[in-house]
């Protein structure tokens, strides 16, 4: 039965290791590929890992894996654009697995979109929920990503199969800002991080927080938003193909 382009699935997962994460990603493209499930939004955090983007270069994991092994932070391949960058508890973390393209019909929004406004479209979408947390944010001509002030505090990098979305962006909510500086973030020396903690005081956002970027998201791209569960996800997306 044909997906209703009208809905945006919204699934709340909690703490996901990534390649489990990464392994539902893949599957929910499959499905949604074959209109068999509408776009979905999945709002996750991850245990400490850095992922490294395809353009990557090993220096700039700056200690070596054994010392990033010893401190438990995981290294894991990415299929996205962009560089290294970290994950861990307390940082929202957003996979969209969207439909850049599909005709407008009766029953739903049409939408027409590449990459690159596809990206603007995530980075506005942020800016926004930030907002409605009194925190003003920003994009910066040339980067991706979201900064509050100078310094960074939000990452995006997403990966395109056939016309869908994996991938997407991670907000510092509540985390530990201290691994970004293990590493070369995003493949910018002395970048600076910050996080919606440290701009508001506040250490209790991230339940208001992820309401915010999921009504901004379905707001953004015309659709209603649906809470669906990890149950149903399982029951609608396709087994992987590469078994």
């Amino acid at each position: 039965m044909a997906s209703d382009p009208r809905e945006l699935w919204v699934a709340k997962l909690g703490e996901v290791a990534y390649h489990e994460a990464t392994e539902l990603q893949a599957r929910l493209r499959d499905a949604r590929q074959t209109d068999a499930l509408p776009d979905v939004l999945l709002l996750l955090e991850h245990p400490s890992v850095y992922t490294k983007g395809r353009r990557t270069d090993e220096r700039e994991l700056l200690m070596g894996e054994e010392w990033y092994a010893a401190k438990g932070i995981e290294i894991a391949e990415a299929d996205r654009g962009g560089q290294v960058t970290y994950h861990g508890p307390g940082q929202l973390v957003g996979y969209p697995i969207v439909k850049l393209s599909r005709s407008s019909r009766s029953t739903g929004p049409g939408l027409e979109l590449d990459v690159r406004t596809y990206v603007g479209r995530l980075e506005q979408i942020l800016v926004a929920a930030l907002a409605d947390e009194g925190v003003e944010g920003a994009v910066h001509e040339g980067l991706t990503g979201v900064w509050a002030g100078d310094a960074k505090i939000g990452s995006i990098g997403i990966h395109v199969s056939r016309g869908v979305t994996t991938h997407g962006f991670a907000i510092n909510v509540d985390n530990d800002l201290d691994p970004f500086g293990w590493v070369v973030p995003c493949g910018t020396p002395d970048a600076r991080v910050t996080s919606l903690s440290l701009e508001t005081g506040r250490s209790d956002a991230m339940t208001s927080f992820t309401e915010r970027v999921a009504g901004r998201f379905a707001e953004a791209m015309g659709q209603r938003p649906r809470l669906v569960s990890e149950q149903r996800l399982a029951e609608v997306a396709a087994p992987l193909a590469s078994v």
